[in-house]
């Protein structure tokens, strides 16, 4: 019998546990989210987090910048937060709009307020297998759904669709650690499905609606559907979900998998910054 991974359940647990730790806490944590542009999706995806934020009782402040918004400018906010010791945690909002060097602002971040986990030293510290600050947000919260489960990765065959440095690198890497075998395929690489039905971990960040059917999957293999793709029929992921299900042994839902669970490691990783932060004043 296919079980669904529902992340929104075990993010809303974790969310109440934040929440009943930060009620003990003198001072509140402090979570700042730039937004640069008039992208729709990140609109939405910014009013969540700060959502969230407020309900577990963290400051939080949106800075929303314009389109047309200068590189130096963008930096200037950075900055600004950086040397703000009320400010815990940085987040900025992507895709930046054209012309912004996406990494060159997020190198901007002081690591040790990277809640995001993207900055060379978070990400160069979790690819030589040592603790970062923080762990980007959604393989952490793909590892902790799978591991909520008592899915073993422990000598499983993972294979991530997708090579970003948002999500298939960074997965990549931490299933690893867990000792997985892993293997990352991308829209380049040959006979495609030969190579995914034999994963018993499937984990699709490829962003193509639909674009996994039960051909790509063998029979029991756990599927982790990372895409959200807004399409003229709505939310979907890349995971063609009803086609897919029965073969299924585990899989996400798109909407209430991994979105869920991402904010609630960002939430999850402020908290840890703010902890870490006051270690340092100490």
């Amino acid at each position: 019998m296919t079980v669904i991974l529902d992340g929104k359940s075990l993010a809303d647990k974790i969310c109440e546990q934040l929440k009943s730790e930060t009620q003990k806490l003198s001072k509140k944590p402090k979570l700042a989210v730039i937004y640069a542009g008039d992208n729709p999706a990140s609109q939405i995806y910014v009013k969540n987090k700060q959502k969230k934020a407020d309900y577990i009782g963290f400051d939080s402040v949106v800075i929303s910048l314009p389109n047309d918004v200068t590189e130096e400018n963008l930096l200037e906010h950075i900055y600004i937060l950086n040397e703000d010791d009320d400010v815990n945690g940085i987040l900025v909002q992507l895709p930046l709009p054209e012309g912004i060097n996406t990494q060159k602002i997020i190198e901007a971040i002081e690591p040790v307020k990277d809640c995001d986990g993207f900055t060379a030293y978070n990400f160069g510290r979790l690819a030589l297998g040592y603790k970062p600050y923080a762990y980007p947000c959604t393989p952490k919260g793909i590892v902790k759904l799978l591991e909520h489960y008592n899915i073993k990765l422990q000598s499983s065959h993972t294979v991530v669709i997708g090579r970003s440095n948002i999500v298939g690198k960074p997965v990549s890497l931490l299933l690893q650690q867990k000792n997985s075998t892993v293997t990352m395929v991308n829209s380049y690489t040959k006979n495609l499905k030969d190579i995914t039905k034999t994963a018993d971990i499937l984990i699709s960040a490829a962003g193509l609606p639909n674009f996994i059917t039960k051909e790509f999957i063998k029979n029991n293999a756990v599927i982790v559907d990372v895409g959200i793709n807004r399409t003229e029929y709505g939310l979907t992921g890349d995971v063609d979900f009803n086609d897919c299900f029965e073969s299924a042994s585990f899989i996400t839902p798109v909407p209430g998998g991994i979105g869920p669970m991402t904010i609630a490691m960002l939430m999850e990783n402020t908290l840890e910054l703010y902890k870490i932060q006051r270690l340092f004043k100490i």
